[in-house]
């Protein structure tokens, strides 16, 4: 192989993870782990939740991603055994916050918010907004599926939520054993 194209694999890795629609349902880059998935890309997909703005769908996948990161780090036996406090405090803050700004009900289920999200996320791909207003069609969004499809396209600037996207990212760098000394 060329050695410019050897050069060329590790900035092509990056972009592809970089591309990925919805990391936590993808598994890439996640080793087939979706906390480890969502958590790998929360900077990069929660770190300013303002630039989702005018891109419902992007928004609608990044909020699956804080819900999966919240139950992950809180209920996951994989993570929530010996992930710090602050960062399942983090997590938990940032999916509050998250539902706050979008008009999701505080005690829906997590995967009724995930699953619907990712419906109306892919009817928007598919130019169905009807679609996704009827995937959000539920008591999870006491607002009405019209308003919280409007609110995904206006979503502003999240602290809580790019808070735990950071706390996220650092925690799976820990257990890969980034920053240890030695």
């Amino acid at each position: 192989m060329p050695r410019t194209t050897l050069r060329s694999l590790p900035i092509l890795a990056l972009l592809a993870l970089g591309a990925c629609a919805d990391p936590a349902a993808e598994h890439l880059g996640g080793f087939g782990d979706s906390v480890r998935g969502a958590a790998l890309h929360a900077p990069f997909m929660l770190g300013d939740t303002a630039l989702l703005a005018g891109q419902p769908a992007r928004a609608a996948r990044a909020a699956v991603q804080m819900e999966i990161l919240a139950q992950g780090f809180g209920r996951n036996p994989l993570y929530s055994h010996d992930a710090s406090i602050s960062v399942q405090h983090a997590t938990a803050q940032g999916r509050d916050e998250f539902r706050r700004a979008i008009g999701i009900a505080p005690d829906a289920p997590a995967e009724l918010v995930i699953d619907t999200l990712r419906d109306a996320a892919a009817a928007l791909d598919a130019g169905s907004p009807a679609r996704a207003e009827a995937a959000l069609s539920s008591p999870a969004y006491p607002a009405g599926a019209a308003a919280t499809l409007a609110r995904l396209n206006r979503l502003p600037y999240l602290p809580r939520v790019a808070e735990a996207a950071g706390a996220a990212w650092q925690e799976v760098r820990r257990r890969d054993g980034f920053g240890r000394r030695g």
